[in-house]
């Protein structure tokens, strides 16, 4: 099994869910646990828990995150994010750089954010999205939340970019919408890329290809060991690669069996081997180990070749011979 937090890159149209299951598939191992939820058009650092190290997942879902998002203006949609069915249109005709420059940084430091209806936090035991799927709303509490910093990356009206880092909890897609708010024509998120958690950062994570990848590179090495281990030649094991590229314990299963077919025809051999010598091995008795009768007295054998045709005579005279 595998112990230890892995710095996964979640690409688009993947549930941090998902990655977890596709994880489970490539390593074979169940005890898997992501870190925090990132939505399916998002993508970026998600970091991972494997074996003992799922202990971890609530501590690193408390650190602070850095993300950069695009903030488009002028639009609301019911998601907070260009994947929803868009509510509201306004012109963005009348603002300027400095003005969205001033709002956006107002929200820098701790403000009382109010979830949005599409998210996975439960009211009376039913998630959010769930209720929002049916064509309900209910009230949601609002929850104090930290900006610690906003950046403003690039402002091309009627988008910005910027990048945000945040306290644990804090909806991206929802501080889009609040500075559209605030600053009168509505907003929604574009794009998001989550660029750090804690101390795991964007250059240093790894695609679901690329583990898948080097997991294949790192069984088939396991099973050519194994079998060189077992006394397999080189082809022997490639031919178990063939059957079970990706999959150790079956491999080590069929490298077992293979190895006892391999013992079993060696043992045979080396029995019918022995046997063969045998038949010419001088016996501790005298004689060759031939016949049964070869480590006989030389006049034992001499009154054994003797026939007088008649049997009892014959007995008789062998008799006589021998104690003579």
């Amino acid at each position: 099994m595998i112990h230890g937090v892995l710095n996964v890159y979640k690409e688009k149209g993947y549930t941090s869910h998902d990655v977890v299951a596709k994880l489970r598939g490539i390593v074979k191992q169940k005890k898997i646990g992501h870190t925090g939820t990132l939505d399916p058009d998002a993508e970026g650092v998600l970091p991972v828990c494997f074996g003992k190290a799922t202990k971890l997942c609530d501590l690193l879902t408390d650190k602070d995150k850095t993300y950069q998002a695009v903030l488009l203006l002028g639009q609301v949609t019911d998601t907070q994010d260009t994947s929803g069915q868009v509510l509201e249109k306004h012109s963005t005709e009348d603002l300027t750089n400095e003005k969205v420059e001033n709002v956006i940084r107002s929200f820098e430091g701790e403000y009382d954010q109010i979830p949005p209806m599409y998210s996975a936090l439960k009211v009376n035991g039913k998630k959010l999205y769930e209720l929002a799927r049916e064509g309900k709303e209910v009230e949601r509490k609002a929850r104090r939340i930290t900006i610690h910093e906003i950046r403003i990356l690039e402002i091309n009206l009627p988008e910005v970019k910027l990048e945000v880092t945040c306290s644990k909890g804090t909806y991206i897609r929802t501080l889009c919408h609040d500075i559209g708010q605030k600053l009168g024509c509505g907003g929604c998120m574009k794009e998001l890329l989550r660029t750090r958690v804690e101390r795991f950062g964007l250059e240093d994570s790894i695609r679901l290809g690329e583990i898948a990848q080097l997991q294949k590179e790192n069984v088939q090495k396991d099973i050519r060991a194994y079998a060189a281990e077992k006394g397999l030649t080189g082809e022997q094991a490639e031919s178990v690669l063939a059957g079970f590229q990706t999959d150790l314990e079956a491999a080590k299963k069929a490298i077992d069996s293979i190895a006892q077919i391999i013992s079993d025809k060696e043992t045979a051999a080396a029995t019918a081997k022995e046997q063969e010598l045998l038949k010419g091995t001088p016996n501790p008795g005298g004689g060759t180990g031939g016949n049964p009768g070869d480590d006989k007295p030389e006049d034992v054998k001499n009154a054994e070749s003797i026939s007088f045709g008649n049997k009892a005579d014959e007995q008789s005279m062998k008799d006589y011979y021998v104690l003579k």
